[in-house]
């Protein structure tokens, strides 16, 4: 790693993380971002300075720069999205909602995800790829802020979105619908029944049967509880 206090960060299509051009472990269902958080946190606080990074995100296709400070919390710096001066502003609310989400401020975060995510898919459609990042953020804070049946219904919408958009066997569309089944999982008895049918059917769509076996059958179990 560079000794350097400014540090570029690229992301690609697929989700590869890549800090001053060395590959970086991203595990499975953890967004790349929350590894940049986490390696730059390191940094910041070894030298008692915030760290500086600019981002190039090819996922929904934004440059933009922040700061990592010693304590591990983020700010934004001056973003410089690609296109048009209202994508700025929408950089800005979504800093703004990602440090509300992580002191579990939903009252804060949680609309100004919607309105994001509202302003992405007038400009992108609904399933363009900077909507359906804001719209994974949204479920994050559903699924963070308790409002299971809102995150089960959104990962399910969103694995058969990245499933169309990028085809059978990427790691976005597998990571969407395992979150899907776990936010069901949380659900209360009367909730989970009327959702399990689109649950059940999108990780028959998105994954050869035999990889989704063991979800379908902890939901199968789970609904021959609930109606016994």
């Amino acid at each position: 790693m560079s000794t350097s206090m400014r540090y570029q960060v690229h992301i690609n299509r697929d989700g590869q993380l890549y800090i001053d051009n060395e590959p970086q472990v991203v595990p499975d269902g953890v967004d790349p971002s929350q590894v940049v958080v986490q390696v730059l946190h390191i940094e910041a606080a070894g030298s008692g300075m915030p760290v500086l990074v600019q981002v190039q995100d090819e996922r929904s296709n934004a440059r933009f720069d922040m700061q990592v400070m010693p304590d591990g919390s983020t700010q934004a710096a001056a973003p410089q999205p690609v296109a048009g001066r209202q994508n700025a502003s929408l950089f800005e609310l979504l800093a703004a909602a990602q440090a509300a989400g992580r002191a579990h401020d939903f009252d804060t975060a949680i609309p100004a995800a919607d309105d994001i995510l509202q302003h992405l898919a007038a400009e992108q459609g609904d399933t363009g790829p900077g909507t359906l990042e804001a719209a994974q953020f949204r479920a994050d804070l559903a699924y963070l802020s308790g409002e299971y049946a809102f995150a089960t219904a959104s990962w399910t919408w969103l694995a058969l979105a990245w499933f169309d958009r990028l085809g059978p066997g990427k790691r976005r569309t597998q990571v969407a619908a395992q979150n899907a089944a776990h936010a069901w999982m949380q659900l209360a008895p009367q909730e989970a029944g009327p959702l399990s049918s689109d649950l059940v059917n999108m990780l028959l769509e998105v994954a050869a049967p035999e990889r989704t076996a063991t979800m379908r059958a902890q939901i199968a179990k789970r609904l021959e509880q609930i109606n016994n």
